[in-house]
């Protein structure tokens, strides 16, 4: 089989072929979208460039062993966290969090779902890890959708007839996951009510509702209810239709759980009580908090980790660390601006994140002092993969070069299938900014 380079140089050959009939293609699958879930509370969720994104089988298994690799190492961190009081004292939780974080959550996993997002150099096999998401994980209805809508596009019709593309599922997988983790939970029973738990003004609802779909497909009943909705009683959580609810399938993120308990007493009690199955519980926060890679660099964290896995941090996980006097100076930030990049400690979506290739030496002069000694990490900036791309239905239909990012879904310990994003330029990729998405295939030969 030919290379994934030489597949992408077959699309950009057809591309240019025919730029006007994939031009049109672009705009009549845009026009799709706008039709779809995709075009939510007046506007698009997710964009798209017009060459999806392409992984060979031995990347495939690659990953497998990428996710194998990292999952067991934050298994570790997780355990001697619950087990360790020293080791607590190395994280920025309050105790509030502590307290819930280190409640038994009563199944067998302490990390359900995440998405291990890292920078693969399609070319060499080389990666590093960006950040890591865990319960909040999303992206699988937006990679569901790519995959419909790029029918319109006529190279990748051409190029389905040359080759194999092979799509990952992402819903029916996480369900079966979900389930297998519910029977392990003591208090289980055999046809649960599922709940899909977020604050709704903030989360994904298609994708929920998608996912409440697949719950109702594989047998049991489930619901979308807003975190803040949910009522305590007689030691039952109860949905706001009045259903008693047996397993939790948790999106909100810990950041905001927090923010709000005020709110969401019914779920926080419930968390206390154990009344209920919740994927996941709160201890994922050990490992999505930006912390994470500043944790493991730690002596006291390499205390527990065979030298195979100290040598896999070391390669692939960036130099973290508080911005703040204890371990970086100022001025060595504001020296080399483009070697390093800022974080605010437990955001998501990107906000509030600069690296310094995208500033001017007055810009990022003026981001360091702002951030310094506050709330944020500074993170040894690591360059990124790019390919050749264009965007037609929301760009100007030119030739850029686009950084590429895989977000690794991992289901319970197991790679489950990659979240493409993508984004014009170099510097990060932002969601509320540049961000494009893209059908991710398995490609092979016939």
């Amino acid at each position: 089989m030919k290379s994934i380079q030489e597949i992408r140089q077959e699309y950009i050959d057809l591309i240019n072929s025919d730029i006007e009939g994939n031009r049109a293609g672009a705009f009549a699958l845009k026009a799709n979208m706008e039709r779809s879930p995709m075009y939510f509370r007046d506007r698009f969720c997710s964009q798209n460039v017009h060459i999806p994104r392409m992984y060979s089988e031995e990347m495939i298994e690659q990953f497998k062993e990428i996710v194998r690799r990292t999952y067991g190492i934050f298994e570790k961190v997780i355990k001697e966290y619950l087990n360790c009081a020293d080791y607590r004292e190395l994280f920025p939780f309050s105790k509030d969090l502590e307290e819930l974080i280190l409640i038994p959550n009563g199944y067998d996993s302490v990390l359900p779902i995440a998405r291990f997002d890292i920078f693969y150099h399609e070319d060499t096999g080389r990666f590093h890890f960006c950040e890591i998401n865990t319960d909040g994980t999303s992206g699988m209805n937006e990679d569901r959708l790519q995959d419909e809508f790029i029918l319109d596009n006529p190279a990748h019709q051409e190029m389905r007839r040359r080759y194999r593309f092979r799509t990952m599922e992402l819903f029916d997988s996480w369900v079966q996951k979900f389930l297998d983790l519910y029977k392990t939970y003591e208090g289980h029973v055999a046809k649960p009510n599922v709940a899909v738990v977020d604050f709704l003004d903030k989360g994904t609802l298609r994708e929920f509702q998608e996912f409440a779909r697949h719950f109702q497909r594989a047998g049991v009943d489930a619901e979308v209810c807003d975190i803040r909705d949910l009522r305590f009683e007689n030691g039952h959580l109860i949905s706001p239709t009045g259903h008693v609810i047996d397993a939790v399938y948790r999106r909100a993120v810990t950041t905001d759980i927090m923010e709000h308990k005020d709110e969401i007493g019914a779920f926080i009690q419930a968390i206390r009580e154990n009344a209920c199955f919740i994927a996941g519980s709160l201890c994922t926060q050990i490992v999505h908090h930006k912390y994470i890679f500043h944790i493991l660099h730690l002596p006291r964290t390499r205390q527990f980790l065979t030298q195979e896995e100290q040598d896999f941090i070391d390669e692939h996980v960036p130099r973290t660390m508080p911005f703040d006097d204890r371990f970086i100076s100022m001025e060595e930030v504001l020296k080399n601006k483009d070697h390093f990049i800022l974080k605010p400690d437990d955001s998501y979506g990107s906000s509030g994140v600069h690296a310094g290739v995208e500033h001017t030496q007055e810009e990022w002069d003026a981001i360091v002092r702002e951030a310094y000694g506050k709330e944020f990490i500074c993170q040894d900036y690591v360059p990124q993969f790019a390919t050749q791309n264009i965007d037609f239905a929301f760009g100007d239909g030119q030739w850029h070069s686009y950084i590429n990012m895989a977000g690794l879904f991992v289901y319970n310990g197991e790679f489950a299938g990659v979240f493409a994003r993508t984004a014009e330029g170099s510097g990060i990729i932002a969601s509320h900014r540049n961000e494009r998405t893209q059908a991710t295939y398995i490609v092979s030969d016939f």
